[in-house]
C-alpha cells in the first residue's frame, strides 16, 4: 500500500464559465509564453534587439507545433487511421499528441525562414533558442499529467503516479515519466547555460549540448513507458531516435569546436545604422546631382543661341571698324602723296 502519491486531475479540462479549457492546451501555452521570455532575455544578452525573437517565433511557432502533430500521427498512424479509428481526430491536437523531434525539426525551418528575413544567422539564435525551449519542454510535460497519458510502469515509490480506470488504461499507481521529463528539461536548461557561460558557446553549440542533453535523458525515460509504441529490434522508435539524435548533436560539437572555434560577436547587424548610411547615401548623390545640374545649366547658358548671336556681332562690329581704320590710313596716305 502506498503511503503517498501523486494524484491525477478527475478531469483534463477546466471549467472556467462557460469556456471550457484543456489542461494540455494550458500547459503548451504556458510553456510557449514562458519559453519565448527567456529567448529574448538571452537574445538581448548576447547583442540582439528586444522583439526580434518574439518576430521569429511567428514564424518557429506554427511551423514547431505542425512537425510535432506530423511526427506524432506519422508515428502512432494506428491511432488515427487503424479499424475503428476516426482520422478526424489527428487534427485535434489540444487532446494530446505532439512529437518533440517534429517539433524541433520543422520549428528550425521556421526560425530559419524568420532569422533570414531579419538578416540574422540561424545558429547563434539557436544557442540563444536552446534553455528556453527546454524550459517549454518542462512546462508543456504536465499536458500529459492532464490527460493521464504518457506514463511508465507500475511502481509502490512514494512519488507514484495515481492513474484512474478509462480508455486504454488501466487503473493503478505507475512511474510518472511526464514528471521525470519535466524535472530533466530544468536539468538540461541550468547545464546548457551554465556551459554557454563557462565556455562561451557559439556557432550552435550551445544547441546542440541542449539536443545531446534532451536525448541522454529521454532514452531512459522512454524505456519505462509501457504506452503502446512502435518497435525496432527490440527497441521503441523513440529511443532509436534519441540515439542516433545524441550522436549527431555530439559529433556536431566536436566538428564545430575544430572548425569554427569561439563565439560570434556579432549577432544582430544594427538596421538603424545601416538605413542611416543609406540614406547618407542618398543625400550625397542628389548634392552631386545638384551640383552637376547647376555646372550643366551654366554651359548651356554660355551657349545659348543669344549669346552666340551676341558674341557673332561683336566680333562683326570689330571687323568693320578694323576696315573703317584701314580705309583712313589709306585716304591720309594718299593726300601725303599728292601733297
Amino acid at each position: 500500500m502506498n503511503l503517498a502519491s501523486i494524484p491525477s486531475p478527475s478531469s483534463g479540462v477546466l471549467e472556467i464559465g462557460p469556456i471550457p479549457l484543456r489542461g494540455y492546451a494550458l500547459a503548451i501555452i504556458v510553456g510557449l509564453f514562458f519559453g519565448l521570455w527567456v529567448l529574448n532575455r538571452r537574445w538581448v544578452a548576447r547583442g540582439g534587439k528586444h522583439g526580434t525573437s518574439w518576430d521569429i517565433a511567428v514564424w518557429a511557432v506554427p511551423f514547431g507545433l505542425l512537425g510535432g502533430r506530423l511526427y506524432h500521427v506519422i508515428t502512432d498512424y494506428q491511432l488515427y487511421f487503424g479499424e475503428n479509428r476516426n482520422w478526424v481526430d489527428a487534427f485535434k491536437v489540444w487532446e494530446g499528441g505532439l512529437g518533440i523531434w517534429g517539433a524541433v525539426a520543422l520549428g528550425a525551418l521556421g526560425a530559419w525562414i524568420g532569422c533570414r528575413r531579419r538578416g540574422i544567422a540561424l545558429p547563434p539564435f539557436a544557442d540563444a533558442t536552446a534553455p528556453a525551449l527546454a524550459l517549454a519542454q518542462a512546462f508543456g510535460r504536465w499536458g500529459n499529467w492532464f490527460n493521464q497519458e504518457l506514463y511508465g510502469k507500475p511502481t509502490d515509490l512514494p512519488w507514484a503516479l495515481e492513474i484512474s480506470e478509462g480508455p486504454n488504461r488501466v487503473a493503478g499507481t505507475y512511474h510518472p515519466t511526464f514528471l521525470y521529463e519535466s524535472l530533466w528539461c530544468v536539468g538540461v536548461a541550468l547545464l546548457v547555460m551554465w556551459a554557454d557561460r563557462r565556455f562561451k558557446l557559439g556557432h550552435g553549440r550551445a544547441f546542440a549540448l541542449y539536443v545531446a542533453a534532451y536525448c541522454a535523458g529521454r532514452g531512459w525515460i522512454e524505456y519505462m513507458r509501457v504506452d503502446e509504441a512502435h518497435h525496432v529490434l527490440g527497441l521503441r522508435l523513440n529511443v532509436w531516435t534519441a540515439i542516433i539524435v545524441f550522436t549527431l548533436a555530439v559529433a556536431y560539437i566536436v566538428i564545430s569546436a575544430k572548425l569554427r572555434p569561439g563565439r560570434e560577436e556579432i549577432v544582430e547587424p544594427d538596421q538603424d545604422a545601416a538605413d542611416d548610411g543609406a540614406a547618407k547615401g542618398v543625400a550625397a548623390s542628389t548634392d552631386n546631382s545638384t551640383d552637376s545640374s547647376a555646372d550643366d545649366s551654366q554651359d548651356d547658358a554660355t551657349d545659348s543661341p543669344e549669346t552666340r548671336a551676341d558674341a557673332a556681332g561683336s566680333d562683326g562690329a570689330k571687323a568693320q571698324a578694323d576696315e573703317a581704320g584701314s580705309e583712313d590710313s589709306d585716304d591720309r596716305g594718299s593726300i601725303s602723296r599728292q601733297s
